[in-house]
């Protein structure tokens, strides 16, 4: 503002000083040095009032008690002291500072998403997150009841027909990042260039841990073998049974697809959408193609539940059914004389089928180890006795809504 005073003051005095010999003046000369003089007076009023407010503030201040102003001034400085205090200590502190039990414990806590979160801070923190025991657990409570020996086995046969996946030097496989992505932050998924650390294998989970295996399992990546109740929706022909099959999880429903194994002059069948409930792990680490070697056989008698292998003919695989330990035909079913137990004949039922079909009921031997049948009736394998409730309850509540036809069987 002062410079603009100042300009108009200056310009409208040249033009009054600047002489003009030839032509006199022009008639807004005079009213020019006129408004320069109005703008002087401004500007000495400007600069008259600027110095008045600086001595009133002076005046003002030197009004205030000495000993106020310093006490304000020692409180201010104590509460900035101990404001930087207490955020230098919130800045410094971190989990990692920690005890070693109270972190363990956190971690233990953690589901695992949340370790997969947690591994995806720092090194050392990624080092605790992806430890086998803390994995175990998860993988024990959520897949424990359909992984088995086989299924490890799958497993470790899968590992070593993608050894690309554990080599430092080469790029990780495309759905590896995606199973990464799902889990783990996008800065941890993105390999990046570091000379001293391996970026590339600090990145991702050890191949061989259970944390890799559990995301596999979790993504539906990897395929496992486990055995479904009433195969094929429930199919009549299959009640009370339960096959070996092909699994993938899928995350997006919380079911599973099924497949199972071509056999015979029977194609490939697949089931989608299978629940929790129809699932289980294999009882036996055995191919569902060899002859389960009974050993519960001299302890059986009327009322045991147990399962038994049976298949249509020798090209199939073996299913177990779930049946009951009947009385012979000499018995009266009189617990205080009943005698079958001692037989060498054990009668087998299965309450499934209408009275008088001819899958009702059969008769195995006692001592006889060996596969026992026929190509009309299909051939009976090995038993297993119930002793477990939970295993008796689940048969129970897979029971039939109406009882199933002879025919049915025929497949």
């Amino acid at each position: 503002m002062l410079l603009l005073y100042f300009f108009i003051t200056c310009f409208s005095f040249v033009l009054l000083l600047k002489p003009l010999p030839f032509k006199p003046l022009p008639p807004w000369t005079s009213e020019m040095r006129l408004l320069s003089f109005w703008f002087l007076k401004d500007l000495f009023l400007f600069s008259y009032l600027g110095s008045l407010r600086s001595t009133l503030l002076k005046v003002l201040i030197s009004r205030i008690p000495l000993k106020t102003t310093i006490k304000n001034m020692r409180i201010s400085a104590s509460a900035r002291a101990e404001k930087s205090s207490l955020d230098d200590e919130a800045v410094g502190m971190s989990v990692l500072d920690l005890p070693e039990l109270a972190l363990e414990c956190i971690l233990e806590r953690l589901p695992p998403a949340g370790l997969c979160s947690m591994a995806g801070v720092c090194t050392s923190l990624r080092e605790r997150c992806v430890s086998d025991h803390l994995w175990e657990k998860h993988m024990k409570q959520k897949w424990g009841r359909v992984i088995g020996p086989a299924a490890y086995r799958e497993w470790q046969r899968h590992l070593a027909s993608r050894k690309d996946l554990g080599s430092c030097k080469q790029g990780k496989p495309k759905w590896f990042m995606r199973l990464l992505s799902m889990f783990w932050p996008s800065s941890w998924s993105t390999p990046k260039a570091d000379p001293i650390n391996n970026s590339k294998q600090r990145s991702s989970p050890p191949v061989n841990s259970i944390m890799s295996w559990y995301l596999a399992l979790e993504t539906g990546k990897f395929r496992f073998p486990a055995q479904v109740f009433n195969r094929e929706n429930g199919d009549v022909g299959f009640m009370l049974s339960c096959y070996d099959a092909s699994l993938s999880y899928d995350p997006g429903t919380d079911a599973f697809q099924v497949r199972y194994p071509s056999h015979g002059r029977r194609a490939i069948a697949t089931e989608s959408g299978v629940p929790w409930e129809r699932l289980r792990a294999p009882p036996f680490d055995t191919s569902p193609h060899d002859l389960h070697i009974s050993d519960c056989l001299n302890d059986v008698r009327p009322g045991d539940h147990i399962e038994i292998q049976w298949r249509k003919n020798k090209e199939f695989p073996y299913g177990w059914w779930y049946g009951v330990v009947g009385h012979l035909k000499s018995c009266d079913g009189n617990e205080n004389y009943c005698r079958c137990h001692n037989s060498d004949t054990v009668v087998l039922e299965f309450h499934q089928y209408t009275p008088g079909s001819r899958w009702r009921s059969t008769a195995v031997n006692r001592k006889e180890r060996r596969e026992e049948g026929n190509e009309a009736d299909g051939f009976y394998g090995g038993i297993r006795k119930l002793y477990n409730s939970e295993e008796i309850c689940r048969w129970k509540r897979l029971w039939p809504t109406e009882v199933v036809e002879s025919h049915y069987l025929q497949y």
